[in-house]
């Protein structure tokens, strides 16, 4: 039967009771500090950047630092409970004698210190902290500077032994991240189709290059320099495009962007009007670029497209903001756009595609992995350029191909290049390891 019996009170359980309570109002304060800091809003952050006081001031400190902040806050507050729990275990074992196996006295006095550091230390401060993060921030800052600098040898140690375990984190992390969050959405919820895939386009993001999502030189509307100003509006209609590359001699000497909203103004001129006069500077970038860079230099330079070039200087093609942007947010299209797939389906396994579609186009449709040809691909970006990879020559119209699960046949070819391909997928489609 449990019996507890009262032990005797002294001066020295009352200091040890004073001791606990003040140990208690660090831990809440800790505690209350590390939630008001780490939950506030950007409006909040703001707020205490524009406070001129001087609690503002060492809470915008604080917050600069957040990695000593957070191990100011970690070792205080084990310091702290750790306190609590000695403390409270040699004052429950003095002010009562349990009558009862050691077990159970130690089990009870578990249970009593562990729900008093909870309720007083951890629960009503984090809940009144969140609910007023700022003055919080600002009430605490005073002491966080004092264990700041009362634990600052702990803590150094602490940041920088954490700054090596997280190096090498990050350097596995980066080498399966691609990868292993494609698989990951794989185990999604099926219903959630389109998000799917705009997640899987932001995991891929940043690993595609410009000459994978590019239009190829061969099919860019492009304006020689010296076209007269008919030719150039019949070009314009025929075309619907809103910019143009404009060329001289050859597609390999760009020298400008005609902008067709700059024509606007001069749609009554002549057929001598000098349009020339009205194009922009050509932006330039290399095949290799990804496409996450390129889309934060459009944004800074305010321009929506690029003449793409390869390793010799020449003109590989052209990339624009829909270009990249429809690698996250899939086909974009508007009322001027006309409807045409590179690519028929014939069947559910079947399918003819054009042979100039990219890599990046025909793994969407088919749902392949993109790594499929990792093996072969060498320099290829399109169909037709894995075609010839596998061949090693231009084939001939009804020639065959097959490559893992997957039945190549050319549907007509010209002398140079390789037109139509009709490709059928021999098992049912999946990720290809």
């Amino acid at each position: 039967m449990l019996a507890i019996t009262p032990g005797k009170l002294t001066i020295g359980m009352v200091a040890g009771l004073v001791v606990l309570v003040f140990l208690l109002a660090i831990s809440a304060f800790v505690s209350g500090s590390e939630v008001a800091y780490f939950s506030l809003s950007p409006a909040q952050h703001k707020q205490l950047l524009d406070n001129k006081s001087r609690l503002g001031r060492m809470a915008v400190h604080l917050l600069n630092l957040p990695d000593r902040l957070l191990a100011t806050i970690l070792i205080t507050n084990n310091f702290v409970n750790v306190g609590i729990v000695v403390l409270s275990s040699y004052i429950t074992s003095s002010l009562f004698v349990f009558s009862t196996p050691e077990w159970v006295a130690l089990l009870i006095q578990v249970v009593a210190i562990t729900g008093l550091i909870l309720f007083c230390s951890e629960i009503f401060p984090k809940i009144y902290s969140s609910r007023h993060a700022l003055s919080v921030a600002r009430i605490t800052a005073p002491g966080l500077v004092f264990f700041g600098k009362l634990f600052w040898p702990i803590s150094s140690f602490l940041i920088y032994s954490t700054s090596i375990v997280n190096k090498r984190l990050i350097k596995h992390a980066s080498n399966l991240s691609i990868n292993d969050l494609s698989d990951a959405l794989e185990l999604t919820e099926p219903s959630l189709h389109e998000e799917k895939k705009i997640l899987k386009g932001i995991v891929k993001f940043g690993n595609i290059d410009v000459c994978d999502v590019m239009k190829s030189r061969m099919d860019v509307i492009a304006t020689e320099i010296t076209s007269n100003y008919s030719d150039l509006l019949k070009l314009i209609n025929t075309s619907g495009f809103s910019r143009i590359p404009v060329y001289e001699n050859t597609l390999d000497e760009v020298k400008g962007i005609l902008y067709i909203k700059d024509l606007l103004p001069h749609l009554d001129k002549p057929a001598d009007f000098n349009w020339q006069a009205l194009i922009r500077l050509p932006y330039f970038v290399p095949e290799s670029k990804k496409i996450n860079d390129l889309l934060k230099e459009f944004q800074n330079n305010r321009i929506h497209m690029a003449i793409v070039v390869d390793e010799y200087g020449g003109s590989s093609g052209i990339v624009t903001m829909e270009d990249i942007l429809e690698e996250i947010v899939g086909e974009i299209t508007d009322e001027s756009d006309h409807e045409h797939l590179p690519y028929e389906k014939l069947d559910d396994n079947t399918y003819l595609f054009e042979a100039k579609i990219l890599l990046n186009d025909f793994y969407k449709v088919l749902g392949l992995d993109d790594r499929i040809f990792d093996g072969i691909r060498g320099d290829a970006d399109s169909l037709a350029g894995i075609i010839l990879e596998l061949r090693g020559e231009i084939p001939r119209a009804k020639d065959a191909l097959v490559y893992k699960n997957l039945m190549f046949t050319i549907e007509s070819v010209d002398k140079r290049r390789i037109k139509s391909i009709k490709v059928e997928v021999r098992t049912p489609r999946k990720n290809t390891r």
